[in-house]
């Protein structure tokens, strides 16, 4: 019987309590215990980005980040980064300016930007690309994942 914790995770604004292995991943307890499967796993090492959520406010590697070790922090994924009235100004940019293709790396470049633009509302391209430098895409040349930042830098101050 391995070692099981139940933990407390605030999650897209939602408490949720969950009960898990002493060792499971972040990555695998919000895509298979909670359902939350915008979280992708690309390569478990914590090289690609795909798995980035917001833990905190700041970027993090679910696929890096054992479940207990959240437990009590506030994360958000992909799923949540969306409001009430929609889609956010990030989502919203990357699908105006076609900042992705087959989309498996963009919840990861999604939550990075967020947090990005947050810190930094009006990056210049070096800052965006050295901003997003730990998420990879094999599908772009990343030329239109630049410009969504910016789109979504000017959303951002229209709306502020």
């Amino acid at each position: 019987m391995p070692d099981l914790h139940e933990i407390s995770l605030i999650v897209n604004g939602v408490v949720r309590e969950v009960t898990v292995p002493a060792r499971r991943l972040l990555s695998d307890c919000l895509r298979h215990d909670l359902g939350l499967t915008g979280t992708h796993v690309g390569c478990e090492h914590g090289v690609c980005g795909a798995c980035t959520i917001l833990l905190d406010g700041e970027p993090a590697r679910s696929c890096l980040t054992l479940a207990v070790t959240a437990a009590g922090h506030e994360i958000t994924t992909v799923e949540g980064l969306a409001g009430d009235d929609g889609p956010s100004a990030v989502q919203r940019a990357f699908r105006e300016c076609h900042g992705l293709q087959c989309g498996f790396c963009t919840p990861g470049f999604l939550c990075t930007a967020t947090a990005l633009l947050r810190e930094n509302p009006a990056p210049t391209d070096e800052e965006v690309v050295e901003g997003l430098s730990g998420n990879l895409c094999r599908c772009t040349g990343y030329q239109n994942i630049v410009k969504s930042v910016h789109r979504a830098a000017e959303l951002l101050a229209e709306e502020s």
